[in-house]
């Protein structure tokens, strides 16, 4: 117990005034010649003192917890900037030690705080992407000064409705800002078409949901890419061209000097060379023009068990279709040249023929379609990059099968997948959304 502690000053005024009692008691006695008397005179004399002395005690530190009481209910409001001079040297002095560095931690935290959010602010009113933040009822509470620039003529927007705000916005805007989903399209502004992608987010603020909305330009990019892409087609195209070409060229020079030297006999073969590799050419093309041609699906009910056996005519492959429905909703001629063209690939992957398979289930909405092989499945670069047009791993590869495939499924709303198979090769998954099927008679 320390000296100059709360518990050591009041346990000494205790000692000090039970001495004080007997000896007052003592002398009374030999005054008055009665314990009782003395008892009693002791107790009336010293009773208002002792109110008095424990008044004394208690008064700093009821006035430190008034203090105390006052400067928490400061920080409840935010206000961190109070402080209590200390002077005593025990525990109720070691409250208010804690309180101060409380206090300054709290302070300290603000300023922190604000100089971030002071930092955020600055970044976000600054950066090239519009953001509108919208209340639940639709109001904006926040937008950024790329977002006046495009939207309400430049003028804050700032507890504006938000249909108020599309009402005023060129068409294309408009109808990207009342849709909920994500958008990419292209507005003309200041006589120049701009190219901007839209995505909304929902979130929760203080408890009520937010919608966010970011426009980002995008037709700086796009060109970037769109130059990018070119290159790489005329520098596939001319490879193409130069691999066909160039022996075609060689066959005729020495087509002309066979029939020259009259050895006819020879042409047969410099012929059907060249009309080999004129055929190679053609499908070349063709590839090319009807990946650019992709013609809007043309979907319907199709019975599954029928198109599943018409399509094991062109390839082999195990079914495995406990799972699947009676019937699905698509474009029978482009899904089936998509499972053709994953078959085929299934196929020249290295693995047994046998090991192809393809599953068939019905999971929630939509329909997968998976095909299997026993391949050596693909490394994370080719995974990465295997959709993309153009790109191959095949010496006399198009790269359009795959790319072709993934444009023929997001032209029913789909998707496709790949990926490798725990057990070795590799698994290409297709899902087709599908809306429910008609009231049967």
């Amino acid at each position: 117990m320390r000296i100059f502690s709360l518990e050591g000053k009041l346990a000494g005024a205790l000692v000090a005034w039970s001495i004080l009692t007997a000896l007052t008691v003592v002398v009374l006695v030999q005054w008055l010649g009665s314990v009782q008397a003395a008892a009693g005179l002791a107790v009336l004399g010293l009773l208002l003192p002792g109110l008095l002395l424990a008044r004394h005690l208690a008064s700093p530190v009821a006035q430190l917890i008034r203090a105390l009481s006052g400067s928490v209910s400061a920080f409840g409001d935010g206000d961190f900037s109070f402080s209590i001079r200390n002077t005593r040297r025990d525990e109720v002095g070691d409250l208010v030690d804690a309180h101060n560095a409380l206090g300054r931690v709290l302070r300290e935290q603000r300023q922190n705080l604000f100089q971030r959010e002071l930092l955020l602010d600055t970044v976000v009113q600054n950066t090239p992407n519009a953001l509108v933040l919208i209340e639940p009822g639709g109001h904006v509470v926040y937008a950024n000064l790329a977002a006046r620039a495009l939207l309400n003529g430049g003028q804050s927007m700032n507890g504006i409705h938000i249909e108020r705000v599309i009402s005023e916005a060129p068409p294309e805007l408009a109808e990207a800002l009342s849709s909920a989903e994500d958008a990419l399209f292209s507005v003309q502004i200041k006589q120049e078409d701009e190219t901007f992608h839209l995505s909304q987010r929902n979130f929760k603020l203080q408890g009520r949901t937010h919608r966010m909305i970011i426009l980002r330009r995008m037709t700086r990019e796009l060109s970037r890419q769109e130059v990018a892409t070119w290159k790489k087609v005329i520098r596939v195209v001319s490879h193409e061209l130069n691999n066909s070409l160039a022996p075609i060229r060689s066959l005729s020079h020495s087509g002309r000097e066979l029939a020259r030297l009259g050895e006819l006999k020879r042409l047969t073969t410099v012929f059907d060379t060249i009309e080999e590799r004129a055929r190679h050419l053609g499908g070349f093309v063709q590839g090319y023009a009807h990946f650019a041609k992709l013609p809007v699906p043309q979907q319907a009910w199709v019975e599954l068990q029928p198109f599943l056996d018409a399509l094991g005519q062109h390839s082999q492959f195990r079914l495995i279709a406990a799972g699947a429905p009676a019937r699905a909703w698509f474009d029978r001629a482009q899904i089936e040249q998509l499972l053709i063209n994953l078959l085929k690939n299934a196929r020249e992957a290295g693995g047994d023929v046998e090991g192809i398979e393809m599953a068939v289930e019905s999971r929630g909405h939509d329909l997968r379609i998976e095909v299997r092989d026993r391949g050596p499945g693909m490394s994370e670069s080719v995974l990465a990059n295997a959709l993309l047009p153009f790109y191959s791993t095949k010496r006399s590869g198009t790269g359009l099968g795959l790319a072709l495939a993934r444009e023929i499924a997001e032209a029913h709303s789909g998707r496709l997948q790949l990926a490798n198979r725990n057990d070795g090769g590799l698994a290409v998954t297709l899902a087709l959304p599908q809306p429910d099927p008609p009231a049967t008679d």
